[in-house]
């Protein structure tokens, strides 16, 4: 119900609403960017800032922060997935 003093700013049938599988796909394309552009970093880093410098993140630390942030999406996507199923079970 709308507020009498504070008018709605969202006008009916307007509303955009984000599917799930848009943000399953966002999450995985960010992860993949993630992965890429932290590696290549760290390759490049002592040709950036010098041959005695160190990069702080090893290579390991690197992917599985990558493939923690696609895989805390992925169960929205999994969730699309068997509920397709669940339709195909039933029949609808």
């Amino acid at each position: 119900m709308s507020d009498p003093v504070l008018p709605d700013l969202v006008i009916e049938g307007t509303k955009k609403t984000v599917s799930a599988r848009e943000v399953s796909k966002w999450s995985m394309v960010v992860a993949a960017l993630w992965i890429a552009i932290l590696s290549m970093l760290k390759a490049f880093w002592s040709v950036i800032s010098g041959p005695n410098s160190i990069f702080g993140l090893d290579m390991n630390e690197i992917i599985y922060s990558g493939l923690a942030l696609a895989a805390v999406f992925s169960p929205i996507y999994m969730s699309i997935m068997l509920d397709k199923l669940k339709e195909l079970r039933n029949g609808k």
